[in-house]
């Protein structure tokens, strides 16, 4: 299952010299993706960190960019799980303008726990994530 995407729109502050989004700035697309991801299968980062310790920890992202973004454009961030580990999952995610792919990346994120050590999911969050 992929979340509903995530829309964003280039702002002049996003863009370099050439006017192209800058490299950086896909991940924070992406970054932000995921969050409202999480948020639309009822994971609130904020409670689940309050209430068990629990975070999420990029640990590895591996990018490929396809094809330029420019100012104004409307992008649409695609995020799905493509496998959940007892104590990590791995993501897919796209940034797309319409249908024209723009960017794709996997992304490899930790669950931590307040110590900073891999932490199991407890059954509520792994079938959240399951709905991603």
């Amino acid at each position: 299952m992929t979340a509903s995407p995530f829309e964003v729109r280039v702002y002049y502050e996003d863009t370099d010299l050439a006017g192209v989004v800058y490299h950086a700035n896909h991940l924070k697309y992406m970054e932000r993706a995921r969050t409202e991801a999480l948020r639309s299968v009822g994971v609130d980062q904020g409670v689940l960190k309050a209430e068990t310790g629990i975070v999420f920890l990029v640990t590895r992202v591996a990018i490929h960019y396809l094809r330029p973004a420019f100012f104004d454009d409307l992008l649409a961030v695609d995020t799905a799980v493509t496998r959940l580990g007892s104590a990590s999952l791995t993501l897919g995610q796209s940034i797309r303008r319409g249908v024209e792919a723009v960017a794709t990346a996997e992304v490899r994120v930790a669950i931590v726990g307040s110590d900073g050590r891999a932490a199991r999911a407890p059954g509520r969050l792994r079938e959240a994530l399951s709905r991603l």
